[in-house]
């Protein structure tokens, strides 16, 4: 009888441990886990800091785009300006918008970092950097048009190239396309990073 009193000790004190083990390891994972999703906000938090210079760069750049030719007379004068053409001015106030979103998304993202394992924050971001990548893709794809068009012309239609006319104008509106295609491929990897994110829950 004490055999077999100390053989189901015995038993019990190895299940014991082996549970111990195996609570250790779960914690142990959990905690990398909590570390990872960490790490992945505030790659968010610095993806969106990079976005917001590139959004204020592109849309102060395009806003203050304006060239006046030294030449001109009593009743003409050459002047090109953002404001004249609609599509431009569509891409300053969609890049102002972007730029707002991104300062007021700050906050969230913060929470993806206080809180790793916070899926509503992560969520509603990944929900409204899609929009707001369509909105950016959408003025920067038009702008980019009007400035094929200024480089180029259009010998079908007339248009006729201004750029070597107005080169400074040309090479502003250039620098503020390319500015919002990084914004656009900023928003692009904060939605796979939130996707990515959203997934290891």
């Amino acid at each position: 009888m004490m055999k077999s009193s100390d053989h189901s000790s015995i038993n019990v004190a190895e299940s014991s441990g082996v549970e111990k083990g195996k609570g250790s390891l779960i914690a142990t994972s959990r905690e990398q886990k909590k570390g990872f999703k960490k790490g992945l906000g505030i790659l968010d938090f610095l993806l969106r800091l990079g976005a917001i210079i590139s959004t204020i760069a592109a849309a102060a750049t395009m806003g203050t785009s304006d060239e006046t030719l030294p030449f001109f007379s009593q009743f003409f004068q050459f002047e090109a300006s953002y404001d004249d053409l609609p599509t431009l001015m569509f891409f300053v106030i969609a890049m102002a918008l972007v730029g707002a979103y991104l300062v007021l998304s700050l906050p969230f993202s913060l929470v993806t970092i206080v809180r790793p394992h916070a899926v509503a924050p992560r969520l509603l971001l990944f929900i409204l950097d899609t929009v707001v990548l369509t909105l950016a893709t959408a003025a920067g794809a038009a702008a980019a048009a009007i400035v094929y068009l200024a480089q180029n012309g259009n010998p079908n239609t007339n248009w006729l190239s201004i750029c070597d006319q107005f080169g400074d104008f040309c090479q502003g509106v250039s620098g503020a396309v390319v500015a919002s295609f990084f914004t656009v491929l900023v928003l692009m990897s904060l939605i796979l990073l939130s996707a990515f994110a959203l997934k290891k829950h």
